[in-house]
């Protein structure tokens, strides 16, 4: 079992930075891939990013390529999220997950076993 909860949100002007933080506790984190979704009104959640299990592998969503970037401290049991040049599109609850034990990198939402509360972005223009 591991529990997750997201931290860092807030609101930001279009073109700032925002760093998420996501706090683990169980004993599978360091073996299982973190994943980064968001959720904004009306839209379906969608992947944003994700890391393998050692964080020697990370993926992207393309709307993010280039200006987020995903790392993990397995030490400290947490996953971030580092965000720049953030757009007002961006705006959304941002969710944290991770897979179950030696998954692989998934962008499916299905492939993650547990979730956080989320956390909200605000960019305004």
């Amino acid at each position: 079992q591991v529990q997750l909860v997201e931290s860092g949100g807030g609101l930001v002007q279009a073109g700032g930075s925002l760093r998420l933080s996501c706090a683990a506790s169980g004993r599978t984190f360091s073996s299982s891939a973190m994943g980064w979704f968001r959720q904004a009104p009306g839209k379906e959640r969608e992947f944003v990013a994700d890391v393998s299990w050692s964080g020697a592998n990370t993926y992207y969503a393309d709307s993010v390529k280039g200006r987020f970037t995903i790392s993990r401290d397995n030490a400290k049991n947490t996953v971030y999220l580092q965000m720049n040049s953030l757009r007002p599109g961006d705006t959304a609850v941002y969710y944290c997950a991770a897979s179950k034990p030696w998954m692989p990198l998934t962008t499916a939402r299905d492939q993650y076993a547990y979730w956080g509360q989320g956390t909200q972005v605000t960019v305004s223009s």
